[in-house]
């Protein structure tokens, strides 16, 4: 099938926002790191990933009820109390990075920022703002879990994500229900990528099913669970690699790039939503094993 224009434009800047997610992700680990911000004590433990998924399973429960009943601020409170946390994290690191005695006042200044950054996505949710912090987001997110996570944790993680979200959008279907409830609500969960100048995601309703899209649209997820990897990776492993990035890091960028544009083809082609996670999260696990194949390591 050829592609036209404007859906290669899409495919092109929905890849932008992963590669910024990836590579934020990266730069703030270690600063997360080094002032032992981490969301489990011990990261060699098999039982994260398994906690991790289960408070997964809750949290989806609970927004799927909360939806069904129409509580649409409670949904709008819990996102956006999730989205606040999230960016102080990265504004934090961010300051610390270039004031590193900054200390409390970096606290002070990125709780600031985040609420206000936090208050003009819930005034103007336009899609250029909702995409804007969903890249601090989602590399927030991607990089305290990816320094929480050695590397067998984070493998089993993906691999019980990657068949979670099969089932979810192909058998249960109740990932799409909660994808529909979310944009209904405009909240700042996913990329959002329009096809042609003039579209606006503020106005925009529901979820599109089939057909000519005005937009596409990638849940954070999708960049966060993937990027988890490279950032344990780049952490965990002592490898070669270029620059601030090590080889086993690298290859599970590009697997998880490589595999983006395999779903997203696919999404194209069929015109229906697809379950991102079994193809990024295997194009993550394969890209890290090539990457330790070449830096001539054993990843475990």
């Amino acid at each position: 099938m050829k592609l036209k224009m404007s859906e290669l434009a899409v495919m092109a800047g929905i890849a932008v926002f992963l590669v910024l997610v990836q590579v934020l992700s990266i730069v703030l680990a270690p600063t997360l790191t080094s002032n032992d911000l981490r969301a489990f004590g011990n990261p060699e433990s098999v039982l994260n990933p398994i906690f991790y998924v289960i408070l997964l399973l809750v949290f989806t429960l609970a927004l799927l009820v909360i939806i069904k009943y129409k509580i649409n601020w409670l949904i709008q409170l819990i996102m956006g109390l999730a989205v606040l946390s999230t960016l102080v994290y990265v504004f934090f690191v961010l300051i610390v990075m270039a004031v590193p005695s900054a200390g409390l006042f970096a606290w002070v200044v990125a709780g600031g920022v985040s609420v206000l950054l936090t208050a003009l996505l819930l005034i103007y949710p336009e899609w250029f703002i909702i995409d804007i912090v969903g890249i601090l987001v989602a590399a927030g997110a991607a990089a305290l879990f990816g320094v929480s996570l050695a590397i067998i944790p984070t493998l089993i993680l993906l691999v019980i994500l990657a068949i979670y979200d099969f089932i979810s959008v192909y058998k249960t279907k109740h990932m799409i229900a909660l994808a529909e409830g979310v944009m209904d609500l405009k909240l700042p969960i996913l990329f959002v990528m329009p096809r042609k100048w003039g579209y606006s995601f503020k106005q925009a309703k529901g979820l599109p099913k089939e057909g000519e899209r005005e937009a596409y649209f990638m849940g954070l997820g999708d960049a966060v669970m993937p990027t988890m990897l490279s950032v344990s990776a780049n952490v965990f492993l002592d490898a070669p690699g270029i620059g601030f990035i090590n080889f086993p890091a690298l290859g599970s960028m590009l697997g998880t790039l490589i595999s983006y544009f395999v779903l997203m083809y696919l999404v194209i082609k069929v015109k229906k939503p697809q379950a991102g996670l079994p193809f990024l999260c295997t194009g993550s696990i394969v890209g890290f094993l090539l990457g330790c194949l070449a830096a001539g390591i054993r990843p475990f």
